[in-house]
C-alpha cells in the first residue's frame, strides 16, 4: 500500500491552529443569525404606502364627500363681468324658496332686492358671496359638462292604430318587488304586464320618445283627449324598476353600428329609422324602467321641479352630485355650446341631480324645451371647470 503524504504542519503548530478554529466556532455561534443577502438582480426598494386621502386643506378651504372647494378670487371667473346676472335672478329666487340654513340671511335679502341692471347685481352678489374653485379629491379642476332638457312629444290619452306605446304611472306593488321586472319583460307578456294593465297615463307613437322621456325623467305631452281637445300637461319622475341604466348609445358604438362621434340622439333616432327590425332589440340593451306621474302644466314658462324640489329655469339651471356641492349652491361654469365654438360662461343655480352626475366638477345642464334645447342637450359633452358661491 502506498503511505500518507505526512502532514505539512509539525505537530505544535497543527495544534495551534486547531485550537483558534475550534475558538472561532465557538465565537460565531455566539451570535445572531444574519439576514441573507438578497440574490444581486434584485432591486431593493422602501415599502410604499399608498392612500387616497387627499392631502391637508389651506386655510378658508371646505372639505366635502366628494369634493374640495379652494378659496378663490372673484377675478378667477373667465367672462364674469360679461355675464347678464339678472337672467339668473329667476332660479335664485326660486331656490330661496327652500333655503338651507347658510342662505336664509341671503335669501332674506335677495327677497327686496330690486335691480334690472346687471352690473348692479354684479357688485350685490360681490358683497355678500365668496368664491370657491372646485376640484375632484385629487386635486382635478377639470371635468365634463352634458345637457338635459324636457322634451315635447304628441300623444293620445287611449291607444290608437299608430300610437301603441305606453307611458306607466308606477305599480301598485313597486315598492316590495326589489328590483321589479326588467324592460324586456314588462313589454313582453307576462307578469309584468298584468301588473301594469289599466295604468297607462298616454299612448306615444315612436318608442325611442318614450325612452328620451325616461333617460331625462320628465317631459311635455301634447295629449289628445278622447272628446277631441288637445291639452298641454307634464309627465315627472315617479319612480324606476331598480335596473341598472345602459346607454343604448355605447352599445350602438360596442357593436360597431355607429361611431362614437354618431352616438347623439340624433344618430340614434336615424340608425333605427335605418333599422326598424332592430328597435326592439336595442331599446332591451337599457333593462331601467321610468314610471311617471301626470301633473297639470299651469305655467309653460317654467321647467319641471328638479331633486330640489322647485322648477328649473332653463340655461341657469343644473343637475350635480350633491356630496360634492349642496342643492341650491350658485356655481360659475366655464364651458363651451356644444353646436358652436362659442363660450359657455354664466351663473347657474345646482337645482337637481342624476345618477350619471357623480364627481366635483360635474354637472348637467338644463336647457329648456323644443326643438333647439333637444338639439344642443344631445350633442354636449363638453370640457368644464366651476367654481361655487358661497354666503360669507
Amino acid at each position: 500500500m502506498p503511505s500518507l503524504s505526512p502532514s505539512p504542519f509539525p505537530p505544535r503548530l497543527w495544534g495551534h491552529l486547531l485550537s483558534l478554529a475550534v475558538a472561532a466556532l465557538l465565537a460565531a455561534c455566539a451570535q445572531p443569525p444574519k439576514a441573507p443577502e438578497p440574490a444581486p438582480t434584485e432591486e431593493r426598494r422602501p415599502e410604499l404606502r399608498l392612500s387616497t386621502e387627499p392631502g391637508p386643506l389651506p386655510p378658508g378651504a371646505i372639505a366635502r364627500p366628494r369634493a374640495r372647494w379652494m378659496p378663490a378670487g372673484w377675478g378667477e371667473l373667465p367672462g364674469w363681468g360679461a355675464d347678464r346676472l339678472t337672467e339668473a335672478l329667476p332660479a335664485l329666487r326660486q331656490s330661496c324658496t327652500v333655503p338651507a340654513e347658510a342662505w336664509r340671511a341671503f335669501c332674506a335679502q335677495l327677497a327686496t332686492l330690486r335691480t334690472t341692471d346687471d352690473a348692479a347685481l354684479r357688485r350685490w352678489l360681490e358683497e355678500r358671496l365668496q368664491v370657491f374653485r372646485l376640484e375632484a379629491l385629487d386635486g382635478a379642476t377639470e371635468g365634463l359638462l352634458t345637457g338635459y332638457y324636457e322634451p315635447l312629444v304628441s300623444a293620445s290619452r287611449q291607444a290608437t292604430a299608430s300610437r301603441r306605446v305606453p307611458l306607466h304611472q308606477a305599480p301598485a306593488d313597486l315598492g316590495q318587488r326589489k328590483p321589479w321586472y326588467t324592460r324586456q319583460q314588462i313589454e313582453t307578456p307576462g307578469a309584468a304586464a298584468i301588473a301594469l294593465k289599466g295604468r297607462e297615463i298616454a299612448w306615444l307613437e315612436d318608442p325611442l320618445d318614450a325612452l328620451v322621456l325616461q333617460i331625462q325623467g320628465s317631459g311635455r305631452l301634447r295629449l289628445s283627449e278622447p272628446d277631441g281637445r288637445e291639452r298641454l300637461v307634464r309627465v315627472a319622475f315617479a319612480g324606476h324598476n331598480d335596473h341598472p341604466y345602459r346607454s343604448v348609445g355605447r352599445w350602438l358604438i360596442d357593436q360597431g353600428e355607429l361611431k362614437p362621434s354618431e352616438a347623439s340622439w340624433p344618430g340614434i333616432k336615424d340608425w333605427a329609422r335605418r333599422n326598424p327590425k332592430r328597435v326592439q332589440e336595442l331599446l332591451w340593451q337599457n333593462p331601467r324602467y321610468v314610471f311617471f306621474r301626470e301633473e297639470p302644466l299651469l305655467d309653460p314658462s317654467l321647467g319641471p321641479k328638479g331633486a330640489q324640489g322647485v322648477p328649473l329655469t332653463p340655461a341657469r339651471s343644473v343637475a350635480v352630485d350633491p356630496q360634492s356641492v349642496p342643492y341650491g349652491t350658485p356655481l360659475w361654469i366655464d364651458s363651451t355650446e356644444p353646436l358652436s365654438t362659442r363660450p359657455l360662461q354664466r351663473l347657474v343655480v345646482a337645482q337637481d341631480t342624476g345618477s350619471a352626475i357623480v364627481g366635483a366638477v360635474r354637472a348637467d345642464f338644463f336647457w329648456g324645451w323644443g326643438d333647439d334645447a333637444e338639439a344642443q342637450a344631445g350633442r354636449m359633452k363638453q370640457s368644464l371647470r366651476s367654481w361655487a358661491l358661497w354666503p360669507r
